[in-house]
């Protein structure tokens, strides 16, 4: 048999955990699309359409006040419930769902009759610093390109692959980005955080991240394949991911950490991003080390011998 080298002072063995990991994988996966189908998402206005209001008030306020009197003069219009976050230090955002579709005329009259709601509450000198209306048509272009978007990203990242390396190794990367994606788009359907346009770009960050981590492995796993022709497959995957631990650490240490201090000090606008990419980059890590390099086992690899079975305890 042939012995086995590694530059790296990890020796942890990962493929012994694989089938625990996959079971995990396969639940949690199950559980967010059960739940997606069953509670689904809080869509924002972006996807809904509604009002968008950011504004900052002359007089003090309690978030709660603002919060019941908006959802009071929005209900008595027909409007839908109205979500209220603090936007810096002073100024609020104010988005306000539409039920049905409103032409131009009803919407102006609305949008003055809610200014005319602030300004008596929070005085007339209350600076409206943006004022935006999606329609429900926008918000459902804002659907159809926020799928094709990810959809492409997918498939761009996939060719990418597929091409540096071999398709089994596309497979691989593909049903690990699946994962993290699925794992993401859960983020939001458990937590009841808002989903809009920035919740796309989260999880393009997320997979853009997971992709690059798989990369590193799997351009090991296949240096590695060089070397070692004669030893289980297990135990060479597991000798990359110990040669690249170190990396895939500090990496998403350092990121972890920025994503902290944003989901700590960065607000409520970007909350459900920093959050999401937070848990989703987390999953990324995961999904590298227990997801994309253990489905080359799952499937032939081209340039391993299948013949040796034999798994090698003490190499790793």
């Amino acid at each position: 048999m042939q012995k086995i080298y590694s530059s790296s002072k990890y020796k942890i063995n990962f493929m012994r955990q694989k089938k625990i990991a996959f079971l995990l994988s396969i639940m949690l996966t199950i559980a967010v699309i059960t739940g997606l189908f069953n509670k689904g998402l809080n869509l924002g206005v972006d996807f809904t359409g509604g009002i968008v209001f950011e504004i900052r008030p002359e007089k003090q306020y309690k978030l709660s006040q603002v919060r019941e009197f908006i959802n009071t003069k929005s209900t008595s219009l027909g409007l839908g419930e109205a979500t209220i976050q603090t936007s810096g230090k002073e100024d609020l955002l104010i988005r306000i769902a539409t039920k049905n579709t409103k032409n131009q005329k009803q919407i102006s009259s609305i949008i003055e009759t809610i200014k005319t709601e602030i300004e008596q509450k929070l005085g007339s000198k209350t600076e409206f610093r943006k004022i935006d209306f999606v329609g429900p048509q926008v918000g459902g272009e804002l659907i159809s390109g926020a799928i094709i978007a990810v959809l492409l990203s997918f498939m761009g990242i996939i060719i990418y692959i597929w091409l540096r390396f071999d398709w089994q190794y596309g497979i691989g990367a593909f049903i690990s980005l699946l994962h993290d994606g699925i794992i993401t788009v859960g983020v939001y359907v458990f937590s009841g955080i808002e989903f809009n346009i920035t919740s796309i770009a989260a999880i393009l960050t997320v997979i853009g991240y997971s992709v690059n981590d798989s990369v590193v492995i799997y351009d090991r796993i296949r240096e590695n394949l060089r070397k070692y022709k004669n030893i289980p497959l297990d135990n060479l995957i597991d000798l990359s991911i110990n040669d690249t631990l170190s990396r895939t650490i500090l990496t998403a240490a350092t990121t972890l950490i920025c994503l902290l201090a944003l989901i700590l000090a960065g607000g409520d606008v970007i909350f459900g991003f920093s959050f999401a990419c937070f848990i989703g980059i987390t999953f990324g890590v995961y999904s590298s080390i227990y997801i994309s390099a253990p489905f080359l086992g799952v499937i032939r690899l081209k340039g391993y011998n299948f013949k040796n079975k034999e798994i090698l305890d003490s190499s790793i």
